[in-house]
């Protein structure tokens, strides 16, 4: 069992501060602390009672017995398989979790903080070289912020990353390996990793890190929501209620449509939502009408819960013509995300990992698509995809880590005349491009109010030769031109 701890203590999993130590919801939770849970924890979890607080993204995960009820990823061979749990808001704070290596001969497994996608993150894995590196991890690109070595790395570790400001530091059973500075996201979740490696693990806790909460901003709904500490408990939508969502994976149609009445979309540097609840979609779930989401966080799970970028994939949701989704937010894994069969709008829809595409916009000559408010990060590709006919118009949107925000699909079987807006829109770095459309078949594509943040260019409007052919097609230009890209460069702002 754990070095550090000769008994391993059993927690009742508390409910988490959120954002700014409070979120919007007015659920309240009477919370049943063992001695040996601290008063500041902000989110704890045995597994006790299984893992419905976790959104999966990769590997086989189950809860098991081994002394007590332990989270196991089993599958050796997944080159990265992960969960997470917490909110995207979270900032300055600790998180610590037991783990045990199964399988460490050809990887590593640890603990997560501030993922901020399915493969960013900060993490401190035990390795198959007898190590335990800190590291700082953005898709493909690996840097060890340090490491040390650790005895019998199959045996149970107490693994702790503290993330305060751009300092991240390591710890091994209580005792201080490795520390460094970080460049990533300034916020995220906690999660548990492993990669080409099998593990267990246990007794998740998340602290706070300095006075105050572990989030440094909030929606303003939230901010009104408490005004003491003690308010902000209780006002939290709280793990336990999140247990009882995911054994429900569909929606219920009437408590989401009442959770908002009016929503109004969000400004483009509003701080993203912190989630209501958890709810895992294993089947598309279909729209028709107007669904409110009321700030859950839906992943996919079972068919949808793959954590690859391949096209063909299924999407959470399927929306009819003239349907409308607001107040939603997508975690890890997201599938394809949304697809709109017509005519379609959504209000607050928040991407924390774009899985193969955000949204794909399918309707015929005549649609209109608004996509107004939310963001979306992590798209390895497009953000949007749009295959069918009509107008997208993307307004008081902001996108972050993401290769194009927009694409009118260049070799679709079946091509059409396709116009996309862009109004008022922040664009965080790293980026590859805004939009990109196909100048021969008549794309036309409007943009104003673009702010560039932490890039110095950035290619606004790429003009292609499309075809229907199924290849690649042929990038011809850029820049506005009157015709196709229609904007002023006065209209994009760098910072």
């Amino acid at each position: 069992m754990p070095h550090a701890t000769p008994s391993r203590r059993r927690r009742r999993l508390v409910a988490g501060l959120g954002a700014a130590g409070a979120a919007g919801a007015v659920t309240a939770l009477v919370a049943v602390l063992v001695p040996s849970a601290s008063a500041s924890t902000l989110f704890s979890d045995d597994f006790e009672n299984g893992a419905g607080n976790w959104s999966k993204s990769g590997g086989t995960w189950s809860v098991v017995s081994d002394g007590s009820k332990v989270y196991r990823q089993a599958k050796a061979d997944s080159e990265l398989a992960r969960v997470f749990a917490g909110e995207t808001s979270w900032a300055d704070y600790s998180v610590e979790a037991k783990v045990k290596g199964l399988d460490l001969s050809k990887g590593l497994a640890g603990v997560a903080a501030r993922a901020s996608g399915s493969s960013t993150m900060y993490r401190l894995a035990l390795t198959s070289a007898g190590k335990a590196e800190l590291q700082s991890v953005k898709g493909s690109a690996v840097t060890v912020l340090g490491a040390a070595a650790v005895s019998d790395p199959a045996a149970w570790h107490t693994l702790k990353v503290d993330v305060s400001g751009s300092s991240v530091t390591g710890y091994v059973d209580g005792a201080k390996v490795a520390s460094g500075t970080g460049s990533l996201t300034g916020t995220g979740r906690i999660g548990l990793v492993t990669s080409f490696a099998s593990a267990e693990f246990d007794d998740v806790a998340v602290n706070p890190l300095g006075a105050g909460s572990p989030t440094t901003a909030s929606p303003t709904a939230t901010r009104t929501a408490s005004a003491t500490p003690t308010a902000t408990r209780t006002a939290t939508a709280t793990p336990t209620a999140t247990k009882t969502a995911t054994k429900t994976p569909t929606a219920s149609p009437t408590a989401t449509r009442t959770a908002t009445a009016t929503p109004t979309a969000t400004s483009p540097t509003a701080s993203w939502p912190t989630a209501t609840g958890s709810k895992p979609v294993t089947a598309t779930i279909p729209v028709s009408g107007t669904l409110d989401g009321g700030n859950v966080r839906y992943f996919g799970s079972g068919a949808l819960g793959g954590d690859g970028q391949d096209e063909g994939q299924d999407p959470l949701f399927k929306l009819a013509d003239g349907a409308v989704l607001k107040n939603v937010i997508l975690g890890a894994p997201a599938a394809d995300g949304i697809h709109c069969s017509g005519s379609c709008t959504l209000i607050n829809v928040w991407w924390e990992n774009v899985g193969e595409d955000a949204a794909t916009f399918k309707g015929g000559a005549s649609a209109t698509y608004t996509v107004d408010g939310g963001g979306a990060r992590g798209a390895d590709d497009k953000v949007f995809q749009h295959n069918g006919g009509g107008t997208l118009t993307i307004k008081n949107f902001q996108v972050e880590d993401f290769g194009k925000l927009y694409r009118s699909c260049g070799n679709c079987s079946t091509q059409h005349k396709r116009a996309v807006v862009v109004q008022n829109v922040v664009v965080t770095a790293p980026a590859g491009s805004l939009v990109g459309i196909n100048a021969n078949f008549g794309d036309t594509a409007r943009i104003s109010g673009v702010t560039v943040v932490g890039k110095k260019s950035l290619d606004i409007c790429v003009k292609f030769t499309g075809n229907s052919s199924g290849k690649e097609p042929t990038k011809i230009g850029t820049g506005p031109d009157g015709v196709n890209c229609i904007y002023n460069e006065s209209a994009i702002t760098f910072k």
